[in-house]
Formats: C-alpha cells, sequence, structure tokens
C-alpha cells in the first residue's frame, strides 16, 4: 500500500523496555568513569610529609647535639674524675714549733728557760778581764733540777747555732772572769735550781738563731729559738 505524498515512512518505535538499538543494531556502551586522582593526591602528600619529617629530625639532631650523653669512656673519666675529688686531701702534720725566749723546755734531768741575751765585748773586772774575739754573747738560763738526784750543770755542753746552721762552742775560758756565771761546773740537786751564764765568742756581723741545751755532754738536748 503506497504511503500519501508528503509523509515520510516511520519506523516503528521500539518496545517499552528495551534500550534504542545504535547504527550497528546493538545498544549502545555504557559511558567510561573518569578515574579519580585522589589516590595520587595522597600519595604525594604522604612523600611531602615524610621529606619534612626527615628535615625536621636532621634539624634537631644537629642542635641537639652537644646535649648528647658521654661516651662510655666519657663516662668512666667523669666518674674517675668524682672519685678524685672527692677525696679529701690529706692533712698535713704540723711541723713542731721551736720553743722560744721565755718557755720552759726538758732534756734529761733538768728544765731549762733562757730568759735574756746580752751581748759584750769584755768580760770581767778593772785588773781581770777577758776580751772577746768578736763578741760576747751572754745566754741568761735558769736550770731546774726535775730529778731525783743530783746533776752537775756545765756551760760547756751546750751549743749555739745560727741562720745557716753554723755551730759554736760555749767559751768557758771566758765564764772565769764572769762573776756567779755558774756555768763551769754546778752541780744541782733535786728540786733546786740556778740561774746561771753561758758564754760565747762569735763573730760581731752573727745574729744568733736557736741554742741546744744539754743536760750532760751524753744527752740528746733540745733547741730553743733565739730569734
Amino acid at each position: 500500500m503506497s504511503q500519501p505524498y508528503g509523509q515520510q515512512p516511520t519506523h516503528a518505535s521500539p518496545q517499552q523496555g528495551y534500550p534504542p538499538h545504535n547504527g550497528y543494531g546493538g545498544p549502545p556502551p555504557p559511558p567510561r568513569r573518569k578515574k579519580s586522582s585522589a589516590p595520587i593526591v595522597l600519595i604525594v602528600l604522604a612523600v611531602v610529609a615524610l621529606v619534612l619529617f626527615g628535615g625536621c629530625a636532621v634539624l634537631v639532631a644537629a642542635v641537639g647535639g652537644s646535649d648528647q650523653k658521654p661516651t662510655i669512656a666519657s663516662q668512666e673519666n667523669a666518674g674517675a674524675g668524682e672519685q678524685a675529688s672527692a677525696k679529701p686531701p690529706k692533712k698535713e702534720k704540723p711541723k713542731p714549733e721551736t720553743a722560744g725566749i721565755g718557755d720552759v723546755v726538758k732534756d734529761g734531768k733538768f728544765s731549762f728557760k733562757v730568759t735574756r741575751l746580752e751581748r759584750r765585748g769584755q768580760v770581767g773586772g778593772e785588773f781581770l778581764n777577758k776580751d772577746a774575739q768578736g763578741v760576747f754573747l751572754l745566754v741568761h738560763v735558769t736550770v731546774k733540777n726535775v730529778s731525783d738526784e743530783a746533776q752537775a750543770f756545765s756551760g760547756s755542753a751546750q751549743k749555739l747555732f745560727d741562720g745557716k746552721g753554723a755551730e759554736y762552742e760555749a767559751s768557758s775560758e771566758a765564764a772565769i772572769y764572769l762573776q756567779d756565771s755558774k756555768s763551769l761546773y754546778e752541780k744541782i740537786n733535786p728540786g733546786n735550781s740556778v740561774k746561771g751564764v753561758v758564754l760565747f765568742d762569735i763573730p760581731k756581723t752573727v745574729k744568733p738563731a736557736s741554742i741546744e741545751l744539754h743536760d750532760s755532754m751524753f744527752s740528746g738536748g733540745i733547741k730553743v729559738r733565739l730569734s
């Protein structure tokens, strides 16, 4: 049957529920989904964070390097130093002080006390006298017997020293001219005391430093400072 003039042939409409046909006789393919860029962004952020964190860690280590704990060797050295410093310093034993003029000292059976010093160029009287080679040093001393038996005091047993350690003997010859020297040979009973004078002939320039007093020629002696 022919179609009326002016009308175009029409295709049968697709059945309800079926998709329209494409040019090849099949249904059109579903549209492609665009891939999301979110995973790539997250990876980039993670890498950046790791880089930043690593740089901060290096910076902190560099800044705090001076605060690092010392090594084992340095700790041992420090410990040894602390132990050494913790030990109290050794106390030096005080040196015994030498007695001086006016102090009482003891040697053997006698106690001695030097009371004063005197210098003379001559000893004796107007007619009987003795001139010193240098100058006579008169050491006035009180001698007391502190034992239970008699003992003789002799000036010749005493010794004089200058600052350089030179030793001078007492002059028994000059003691003869000195009245009441009581240093030639004076017997002293227990408990008694005498005031005697021991004479030394020394150069005028010598300054006496000490005298060593003895109860006899064989005793140890005791030093008394004279300056």
